[in-house]
């Protein structure tokens, strides 16, 4: 049999393959250790922490829809320390690259647990900004060039770790936000975060999430999310990792084909705990039937009419 590399490299980081646990769903991987081990994955990017504990939003805040769910959970963490203190020691322990996932409300937040992650041995910093920027209103900061640039120089100045950029799909022109993050120093951008969506119940007239509104994901937004990766590899220099919608190999492939070095598995894994390692076995059974000796070989090989 021809022997296979699935090693992929991002922002100078090499994974053992590239299929990543996505922030969220795969919380710190403490409930997937009696399942198979964590370093048969490429990565974990772990929950997203903030400077101090959360307790997230007030449910219901997760509902099911067709091909996917809503979710508002609200960024529920036990803070940046107790993640350096108590979770990141064991998942190092076993071998695993981490990418450690950073929220906050000002760039001062987000700098500070930059710095505190800095001295640690986590691999990579995800820096996600989706976050409300609390200082204009509420909108996320991913929303605008300013305040993607404004976040992403921000952390950069605090930290030498390799540092991708996680964004919002709900902008006009995803381009120019990764274009923004890419100019101010990120390694890597990382995409999409969750399409902003709402159901309501018409038996009560409420909506069906006690915030209104949440985050879709699942196979309902992955041909948005494959548009969106295919584009921003296009316009960047930097290493892409795709996410949204990631449910078989087939689409692992495809994301590849359009650009990302890597990808991310979230919700996926919600219905199927095993998705990952299906997902790492069906990119080698494609190796073996074309005839790909490296993984790397196709990205973004897609072929444009």
């Amino acid at each position: 049999m021809m022997k296979r590399d699935l090693t992929v490299t991002v922002a100078g980081v090499k994974f053992p393959n590239p299929v990543i646990a996505a922030s969220g769903v795969y919380g710190f991987g403490e409930y997937y250790t009696d399942l198979y081990p964590l370093n048969l994955l490429g990565g974990i990017s772990c929950k997203g922490l903030t400077l101090n504990k959360r307790n997230g939003n007030t449910p219901p805040r997760v509902a099911e829809t067709p091909a996917g769910m809503l979710n508002s959970v609200g960024l529920q963490n036990p803070g940046v320390d107790t993640f350096i203190n108590t979770n990141l020691p064991r998942l190092k322990k076993d071998g695993n690259v981490i990418i450690a996932n950073i929220a906050g409300d000002t760039p001062e937040d987000y700098a500070e647990i930059a710095k505190r992650l800095s001295e640690t041995d986590v691999d990579m910093l995800e820096v996600n900004i989706s976050c409300p920027n609390v200082k204009k209103g509420g909108a996320a900061w991913g929303i605008s060039t300013e305040g993607a640039a404004l976040v992403t120089k921000t952390v950069r100045a605090v930290t030498k770790k390799p540092l991708m950029v996680k964004l919002t799909p709900n902008v006009t022109d995803v381009t120019e936000i990764a274009k923004a993050a890419e100019s101010e120093g990120a390694d890597a951008i990382s995409l999409i975060n969750t399409l902003l969506g709402m159901r309501i119940d018409i038996r009560t007239k409420r909506p069906v999430l006690h915030r209104n509104v949440g985050g879709l994901s699942g196979p309902a937004v992955f041909p948005v999310a494959l548009r969106m990766v295919w584009q921003v590899a296009g316009a960047v220099k930097i290493d892409v990792v795709g996410m949204g919608g990631i449910n078989s190999a087939e689409d692992a492939v495809e994301m590849m084909y359009a650009g990302a070095k890597a990808v991310q598995i979230g919700t996926a894994i919600i219905s199927d705990p095993l998705a990952p390692l299906k997902i790492i076995g069906g990119i080698e059974h494609y190796m073996d039937v074309n005839r790909i000796r490296r993984i790397t070989e196709i990205t973004g090989k897609v072929e444009p009419w």
